[in-house]
């Protein structure tokens, strides 16, 4: 069972008049031709805003996120950086117009140290990489004390702030982040929500595939709930926390699944 939101970007008024800073309209994506995991899904981010993406297993939101990015093939639907069409664009393309992409898995170089993977995430703008280093060991003061450290020996949640800086490096517009709290200890967790935020703080707009949804609605501005490839329900985090109709239907299901009761 599943609800649709007929406004399909709630939450979305004060940004009345703005130019999203991306946008996915009625995108339809899969791994295989005919086989479509996206069926009519949208998306929209403002300039400063923190997205959470959440629903059930199987619901298409990592596939969205590698559709963004140009690793799953979109095959009807459009995305747009500004204004700018970037669909299907391939990811250095997309890494040079400023969308920045942590994967949830195999997303450090294990055998190179912390300074080196963090110099991987510049190699288009080579020139650049003291400068951003700077900045990204202020957003990352650990890192900067282990910065000779190899990668492999880091902890989970370790690797992962390693993942962030990196693609950070390149000073983005929007970072894609799928599922950063998954497989972390719940301590770990909360560091990473926090981290999540303070980037997006920062300045960085935010789009977030999350399985801790609860956790998620608390820090996003806004959300959508993703069911079999399209947009169930959307609205500002809090409203989607308190939404009965959310939380009989996914939260209390998410929820289960999440502290594996």
């Amino acid at each position: 069972m599943s609800i649709v939101d007929t406004t399909v970007h709630k939450g979305t008024e004060k940004f009345a008049g703005q130019e999203p800073i991306m946008r996915a309209e009625h995108l339809v994506a899969g791994y295989l031709p005919g086989v479509n995991i996206l069926n009519d899904c949208d998306l929209v981010c403002y300039p400063g805003e923190l997205i959470g993406i959440i629903g059930p297993n199987g619901a298409g939101k990592s596939t969205l996120l590698k559709a963004l990015f140009g690793l799953v093939k979109i095959h009807s639907g459009s995305v747009t950086l500004g204004g700018e069409d970037i669909t299907n664009l391939k990811a250095n393309k997309l890494v040079q117009a400023g969308v920045g992409f942590v994967p949830q898995t195999n997303n450090v170089f294990p055998s190179l140290t912390i300074q080196e993977n963090l110099q991987m995430g510049m190699f288009l703008r080579p020139k650049k990489f003291e400068e951003r280093l700077d900045v990204i060991f202020d957003l990352f003061p650990v890192l900067a004390d282990r910065r000779d450290q190899r990668a492999g020996s880091l902890s989970g949640g370790e690797r992962q702030s390693v993942a962030m800086a990196r693609a950070l490096m390149m000073d983005p517009k929007v970072l894609l982040l799928d599922e950063p709290s998954a497989g972390l200890s719940p301590v770990r967790q909360d560091e990473t929500f926090i981290r999540t935020r303070r980037i997006n703080k920062a300045g960085v707009s935010v789009i977030m595939v999350e399985q801790n949804a609860r956790r998620c609605l608390q820090i996003c501005d806004r959300g959508y709930v993703l069911d079999q490839g399209r947009n169930a329900y959307s609205g500002t985090g809090h409203e989607l926390a308190d939404d009965p109709k959310v939380i009989e239907l996914y939260l209390g299901t998410l929820a289960k699944d999440v502290d594996g009761k």
